[in-house]
């Protein structure tokens, strides 16, 4: 008898879904020489600006570029704060002391998300924004968040890394916010064949300022108008995004199927095993599907033993990994996220599941 496998993620599976698209839109690239900043780029751009219901959206090179250009765009910088959540991927945290600014951790709630009643308690005359993440492809309390930014004076940015197409009350992921920042890499819903991300905004000045950092700062080949980064989105990656961008809704309707096809199937199981729900307010995307559970570590190698792949995002958290012993923080700071760090476990919920 075959084993049942199920395999954590599937890229050729993924591939095959758009393969022949994808090589005509890559030769198209590849036989035009359009390859920095191309038109494939402006129309992801287009695209990807009405997904998020916004005026503006730009590629650029990462999800990690896109947190830091957003906050330079906000002159945020050396001896600023802002505040973010631990249980991350550490880009998060990681974007902000680049800039020279430091990361102030709050706690989460159920759904690990960021707890809008641990916000105010860490905010200080050095504050400069807070920086919800929507972990998972569920996005964070954002009303209530925004309310408490706007008392405060404060910027709010939206990491949205793993909740493109997500909806809170009706609104889109980086749509909520002064700036919605997206990763576009392999592992994400709407994902690249390489490295890729974009920036949404709003505010059309914010976006001049990120369209000139993205790009050396530069107006036109000789005038520079401020110091910037190299962090363009390659064409070719913009080709590849068009093409999958035809299939997201189908690949988040695939997604959703299969978190409620788990949560009927444990069910059974009771509070030992815990599956995340969608709220009446929100749409999640699954980018992963988290289970707690007590046991995690035996759950999981029992699954290795089957032949279905999961994993575990992200031991340990942010707050006591090595690079963030400089903020000062220890065990038992942050209770919510040390608690579900030893119970969390990703199952497979990649849209080529059968």
């Amino acid at each position: 008898m075959n084993q049942l496998r199920g395999p954590y993620v599937d890229f050729p599976a993924q591939f095959d879904l758009v393969r022949d698209e994808v090589m005509v839109a890559v030769e198209r690239v590849f036989a035009g020489g359009d390859y920095i900043m191309g038109e494939e780029v402006e129309r992801f751009e287009t695209r990807f600006a009405a997904l998020c219901g916004v005026e503006h959206a730009l590629g650029v090179a990462n999800g990690t570029d896109a947190l830091i250009l957003a906050m330079k765009a906000l002159d945020i910088g050396t001896g600023d704060e802002v505040i973010t959540a631990p249980n991350s991927w550490i880009s998060s945290a990681s974007s902000i002391a680049l800039v020279g600014a430091k990361p102030v951790f709050v706690d989460v709630g159920a759904d690990q998300n960021m707890d809008p009643d641990r916000i105010a308690a860490a905010i200080t005359p050095r504050t400069r924004a807070i920086m919800p993440v929507h972990l998972t492809g569920r996005i964070a309390d954002m009303n209530r968040i925004l309310d408490l930014a706007a008392r405060h004076d404060l910027r709010v940015i939206e990491d949205a890394a793993q909740a493109v197409g997500a909806r809170y009350r009706d609104r889109t992921a980086g749509s909520l916010g002064d700036i919605g920042c997206f990763s576009l890499h392999p592992l994400k819903n709407l994902n690249a064949m390489g490295d890729g991300g974009a920036v949404v905004t709003n505010d059309g000045e914010l976006a001049e300022k990120i369209q000139l950092l993205r790009n050396h700062g530069l107006r036109d080949r000789d005038d520079v108008g401020m110091w910037g980064l190299n962090s363009r989105l390659d064409t070719v990656q913009a080709a590849v995004l068009n093409c999958r961008m035809e299939i997201l809704e189908e690949v988040t309707g695939k997604r959703r199927q299969n978190a409620e096809r788990y949560r009927c199937r444990l069910s059974a199981v009771g509070d030992k095993l815990v599956c995340p729900h969608d709220q009446p307010h929100e749409y999640a995307v699954y980018h992963l599907f988290v289970v707690l559970c007590e046991l995690r570590d035996e759950l999981q190698a029992h699954l290795a033993a089957a032949g279905v792949g999961a994993a575990v995002h992200y031991p340990p958290p942010i707050h006591l990994k090595a690079c963030a012993g400089e903020l000062g923080y220890g065990e038992g700071d942050f209770p919510v996220v040390e608690e579900q760090a030893g119970r969390i476990l990703s199952l497979p919920i990649h849209h080529c599941l059968e």
